[in-house]
């Protein structure tokens, strides 16, 4: 796969994108990144300057993040994975969970939303697929429609701009197999699972599903922004990814309901 790094530290992070980025997913964190610190971008197999496989599927790809990983680092990594990325540094965390030190989940979703898995409906899901994504005017619709779901400084819909939209479609198919939560309850790594204010009601009850299977994980609400924390509120984000990972960690969640609280105000 191919990777991009921004910082010389020894201390590795390493961004994996979700289903329709690449490698300039992360870029906005390169000003963030600490004095003892690298991080990692990588293109996923197919996407920016990475070979496309023969099949494309959650666990082939979850195996050459591992096989990725020795190169980069000696020691154990923090996977950072955004929206589809996140599901794929799970996978990579359960391969191989003396190569991961920490997970910082931005955005996950805990399954397949409806909205999304229309697009996987044959004929029609592709229609429908190029309708939203396919053209500029579809894409700009689209935006305005997310116009909740964002802040004015996201574009949801520039990634689809210079993209193979049959792949996409391919890789969109591949995340119908993710694996239930309960799948990854044996992780013991620490987590953080960041979120938007104004992200997807299916992120925040993700957010509330993988708390009920990672008791040990931190739930952290980034109040300017929506479903792009990265261009959306960047420094409040780099203040997670990149703070120490604490020794232990505790529960966040009251009732059963993520807590909502700004990075800046952190336990």
């Amino acid at each position: 796969m191919h990777v991009d790094s921004y910082g010389k530290g020894s201390t590795a992070f390493v961004g994996i994108h979700g289903w329709a980025g690449n490698h300039r997913t992360f870029q906005p964190l390169k000003p963030y990144v600490p004095r003892d610190a690298t991080l990692y971008s990588v293109d996923l197999p197919g996407y920016g300057r990475s070979k496309h496989p023969k099949e494309w599927t959650l666990t082939d790809v979850a195996n050459a993040i591992v096989e990725l990983l020795p190169t980069i680092s000696k020691k154990p990594v923090t996977l950072l994975g955004y929206c589809g990325g996140g599901n794929l540094a799970m996978l990579a965390a359960k391969h191989a969970p003396e190569r991961v030190a920490r997970l910082v989940l931005l955005d996950p979703f805990a399954y397949m939303p409806l909205y999304f898995r229309v697009f996987t409906w044959g004929a029609f899901g592709r229609r429908a697929y190029m309708t939203a994504f396919g053209t500029a005017f579809g894409r700009r619709l689209t935006n305005t429609a997310l116009s909740s779901k964002r802040t004015g400084k996201a574009n949801l819909t520039s990634s689809f701009e210079k993209v193979d939209h049959a792949f996409i479609l391919e890789v969109l198919r591949a995340f119908r197999d993710v694996q239930p939560c309960a799948y990854f309850g044996d992780l013991r790594m620490p987590i953080d699972l960041v979120y938007g204010r104004r992200s997807f009601g299916a992120v925040k009850h993700s957010v509330r599903l993988w708390q009920e299977v990672w008791p040990h994980a931190r739930a952290i609400e980034l109040h300017d922004a929506g479903h792009s924390p990265l261009v959306e509120a960047t420094a409040q984000l780099a203040e997670v990814v990149f703070a120490e990972a604490p020794r232990k960690q505790t529960k966040t969640s009251t009732a059963g309901r993520p807590a909502r609280k700004s990075a800046r105000k952190r336990r």
